[in-house]
């Protein structure tokens, strides 16, 4: 799954209204859903703990994707300079909390903001649309007597900017990577859209603004 993000740089975790555009097509159907053999939804810890690739749900409106850092850096580029995607005051709160503590799980920010695990998952999925927050690590949670993992997991969110370019405490073979883009807002767009059509062809540019959002 690493090596496939790799060579797409760019791909969502679900099938998508692009063909072949998706982890889950490239999955053999026995191994998506096993109770023996987890898969690509066990693989994914391996991929964002790489330190190579950023995951969240910043595609398709607020689908799960993973990106190189290389993309991602271009998709921050063009994102973050357009007004829609600018935080609101309740999203403030929570990359303040977030800077300060240096990561923050949806717990956290149901007590932070006083609300519900459903609003709480809405606002951690706008941030990440907004490109201000990434899926920092996913642990493996252990239950019953014989601590058994049948992919249980807590994930917990941190910036991108903490996450690439300067972690405090950084695992073996962690190199940090900048984020800073040598392109405009609307360079990066059109890098974007040629990333996607690399592999997957003539794709519409209204189609390829949906995924892009």
């Amino acid at each position: 799954m690493l090596e496939l993000i790799k060579e797409y740089h760019l791909i969502p975790f679900f099938v998508n209204p692009l063909p072949g555009f998706s982890v889950e097509e490239h999955t053999p159907v026995e191994l998506w859903f096993d109770d023996d053999y987890l898969g690509p939804w066990d693989w994914k810890i391996d991929c964002v703990q790489s330190g190579d690739v950023a995951y969240g749900k910043f595609l398709w409106g607020g689908k799960a994707a993973f990106a190189t850092v290389a993309v991602y850096k271009e998709i921050m580029n063009w994102r973050r300079s357009l007004p829609k995607y600018q935080p609101k005051a309740e999203q403030q709160k929570v990359l303040d909390y977030m800077r300060e503590q240096g990561s923050i799980t949806v717990a956290d920010v149901r007590h932070l903001l006083g609300i519900n695990k459903g609003a709480a998952d809405s606002v951690l999925a706008r941030l990440q649309m907004q490109t201000r927050v990434v899926t920092g690590d996913i642990t493996r949670v252990y239950r019953g007597a014989d601590l058994r993992y049948s992919g249980w997991q807590r994930s917990s969110f941190c910036s991108p900017d903490a996450l690439f370019e300067g972690m405090d405490f950084p695992f073996p073979g962690y190199i940090p990577r900048s984020l800073k883009s040598n392109l405009t807002p609307s360079e990066s767009l059109d890098y974007l859209k040629q990333t996607v059509r690399r592999v997957c062809g003539d794709v519409p540019d209204k189609l390829l603004m949906k995924l892009l959002g």
